[in-house]
């Protein structure tokens, strides 16, 4: 299926806006803006942002975990990757550190099965995790300054 001209613009849209936030989600008024550039309703544009889950309407942390939970990713163990994040950032899927710094996503593919199991955090993709290697990952982030 081919987008419409229409939607990529949206998707670039909606991509520069949470790419411009500071909490990495993009506003009710930004979609707003984006339905009136982009000639559409605000229910066309927010359907685009609510149905792609790298979009968000709600803030998030500084670092976007997701966790890919696809069929080859669950039989290798992402369930153990999710509790191993749990425990170490304290926060289930879905929320974010109260520092802000971290919000754990569950995704669908990541397009690495051959690595299984996986995770991205932000654009970068990490494959054939172990609890050991991802706390290890964690404390890096955590080093690092804002």
């Amino acid at each position: 299926m081919k987008l419409r001209d229409k939607e990529k613009d949206v998707i670039a849209l909606l991509s520069e806006a949470q790419r411009e936030s500071k909490h990495n989600y993009i506003t009710e008024e930004k979609l707003k803006l984006i339905a009136q550039e982009a000639g559409l309703s605000y229910s066309e544009v927010y359907g685009v942002a609510t149905f792609y889950s790298l979009f968000s309407l709600k803030p998030r942390g500084e670092y976007i975990i997701r966790v890919c939970d696809s069929g080859p990713c669950h039989l290798m163990g992402s369930r153990s990757i999710f509790e191993v994040l749990e425990e170490e950032l304290k926060i289930k899927v879905g929320e974010t550190t109260p520092d802000g710094k971290f919000t754990l996503e569950e995704t669908s593919c990541l397009g690495i099965c051959d690595e299984a199991p996986a995770m991205m955090i932000n654009e970068k993709v990490y494959g054939n995790l172990t609890p050991q290697e991802i706390k290890k990952i964690l404390k890096r982030l955590r080093e690092k300054k804002w």
